[in-house]
C-alpha cells in the first residue's frame, strides 16, 4: 500500500525558538527549533550577510539526513538566496542507537528488511515530510537579523538520497514548491511510492542529477532560480 502522507496539525503551536550563530561563509546564521506532532525538531537558516530581502529559500537536505553543513549550501547564499535544513527523524540531534538505523534498513527499496523495519521506516518518511512542512510554517514567523524577511512565494528544494526520495512526495504534498533538484533517489523507498507518481499533483519543477552532483551547482542553482522567477546570479 502506498505511504498515508501526514496533513499538519493547524492545533499544534509551531513552539519556535532561534538564537544566531557564527557563521564561517560570511552569512546571516540562526539556529532554529520547531515542534512537529509532538517531536523537536532542530535546524539552521542562513542569510546573505546585507539586505532585507525578502530572500527566496532553498531548503536543502543532505544524504546523510542531519542538518547541512555551511560549506553546502554557500552557493545559495552567494547567488542571492535564503537557506534553510533540519535533522530528519533519527537523524542528527534526534539519532537514535536503536532504531535509526533499522528505521533506514526499512526504507531501502527491495531490501528484505521485516515488518518493524518497514513500519518504522514509512513512520519515518511521513515525520520527515511532515517536519518539513512544519519548517515552511515557521521560519517565516522567526524574528531575522536586520529586519530580513523570506519570500514565502518562492520555495525551493534540494535534496541527496533519503531526502532527495522524499522531495516529490514534499512537493506533492505543499504546493508552497516550486522547484526541487533530486541526486541519487534511486534505492529509497518501496517501489509503490514511485517519485513520479507522488509528484503527479504537483506544479513544482522537478530535476534530478546523479548521485554525487553537488546540489548548489550552477546548474542547479540556474534552474532554481528559472522556476522561481529570479535572475540568474
Amino acid at each position: 500500500m502506498p505511504t498515508p502522507w501526514l496533513a499538519p496539525d493547524e492545533s499544534e503551536p509551531l513552539g519556535t525558538w532561534s538564537a544566531p550563530l557564527r557563521s564561517e561563509i560570511g552569512a546571516r546564521r540562526l539556529a532554529f527549533e520547531l515542534s512537529s506532532r509532538g517531536d523537536r525538531v532542530a535546524g539552521e537558516l542562513w542569510l546573505p550577510a546585507e539586505g532585507r530581502g525578502p530572500f527566496a529559500l532553498v531548503l536543502q537536505q543532505g544524504a546523510g539526513g542531519a542538518r547541512e553543513a555551511e560549506a553546502a549550501v554557500a552557493p545559495w547564499i552567494a547567488a542571492g538566496l535564503a537557506a534553510a535544513s533540519i535533522d530528519l527523524p533519527l537523524h542528527g540531534a534526534r539519532a537514535s542507537a536503536k532504531l535509526s538505523a533499522l528505521a533506514l534498513a526499512g526504507l531501502r527499496s527491495g531490501a528484505a528488511a521485516d515488518a518493524l523495519a518497514r513500519d518504522l521506516g514509512e513512520e519515518l518518511a511521513r515525520q520527515a515530510v511532515l517536519d518539513l512542512r512544519r519548517c515552511l510554517d515557521a521560519l517565516p514567523g522567526l524574528s531575522l537579523p536586520g529586519l530580513a524577511r523570506l519570500d514565502a512565494r518562492r520555495v525551493a528544494y534540494a535534496g541527496a538520497g533519503l531526502a532527495a526520495a522524499l522531495g516529490p512526495r514534499l512537493c506533492a504534498q505543499d504546493p508552497r514548491l516550486r522547484a526541487a533538484v533530486l541526486a541519487g533517489a534511486a534505492g529509497w523507498l518501496p517501489a509503490e511510492d514511485d517519485p513520479a507518481a507522488a509528484a503527479g499533483g504537483s506544479s513544482a519543477a522537478l530535476r534530478r542529477v546523479e548521485a554525487d552532483a553537488p546540489l548548489a551547482a550552477a546548474a542547479s542553482r540556474a534552474f532554481v532560480a528559472r522556476a522561481l522567477g529570479l535572475a540568474p546570479r
